[in-house]
């Protein structure tokens, strides 16, 4: 889906993901390996396996990668040493940002997203910032693949979603956590593909940046996403279009 969506344009941007593909790629396959040890390799009954393969379809992930970290995860003893963490802050211009982790060394996450929070900002405790994100289930139907804009509401709004907004590009659904699965299976049971799906964490509001305070957050996003134990990045940062593809 496009940056007009509102909580792409609050994550990670994308523009740079072609330069971030083998990254991208080695994050979802341990997210993958990691949900399959913990639930099973069966998706139905297995969320966090679900959505790690949706997030793999959604970056175009090969099938073969996605295979060996599903027998990585039934096969393999390492998969159980990491554990899941969030650090939050304030970046640059006030904005809160929530920083998903994956690591095998608590130690050295922290002191790698410490470092990237000084540049700009500063680490809180646990809770600083969280109590200004919702976690809400998220889809994104292209307009190609779905029948009327009313029809569509009408399917979504009956199956529990929240809300549904329109964009250039298609519809972006927002859903609670406990409606998820209900929509989803409203989608299929109606045919309309998924072009994206998550579980993801949108803040109650938003702050607007333009200039060099867009640029200053956008830098530190990319910088946290570029780190290995980093699986996503929340803001409540709404960036300028045109941010995303700066180099």
């Amino acid at each position: 889906m496009s940056g007009h969506s509102k909580w792409n344009n609050i994550k990670f941007k994308k523009g740079k993901a072609d330069a971030l593909r083998g990254k991208i790629t080695t994050k979802i396959g341990r997210e993958i390996t990691i949900a399959v040890r913990m639930g099973g390799p069966d998706p139905t009954g297995n969320m966090r396996l679900k959505l790690a393969l949706s997030k793999a379809k959604a970056n175009n992930i090969p099938k073969d990668n996605i295979k060996r970290a599903i027998a990585k995860g039934e096969g393999s003893a390492d998969a159980s040493n990491y554990e899941e963490i969030s650090y939050e802050g304030y970046g640059p211009a006030g904005v809160a940002i929530m920083v998903s982790c994956l690591t095998d060394n608590r130690n050295r996450t922290a002191a790698d997203i410490r470092h990237v929070f000084s540049k700009g900002g500063n680490m809180g405790e646990t809770g600083c910032v969280g109590w200004m994100f919702k976690r809400k289930g998220l889809f994104g139907v292209a307009k190609e693949s779905a029948p009327s804009e009313d029809d569509l509401m009408m399917l979504v709004l009956d199956a529990g979603a929240d809300d549904m907004q329109t964009t250039e590009e298609g519809y972006d659904i927002v859903t609670s956590p406990e409606a998820y699965d209900a929509v989803e299976k409203a989608l299929a049971d109606n045919n309309i593909e998924v072009a994206m799906s998550e579980l993801s964490l949108v803040p109650d509001t938003t702050i607007a940046l333009e200039g060099e305070d867009a640029a200053k957050v956008q830098r530190m996003i990319d910088e946290f996403n570029d780190l290995d134990d980093v699986q996503d990045v929340y803001s409540n940062a709404d960036l300028p279009e045109e941010e995303e593809t700066e180099e």
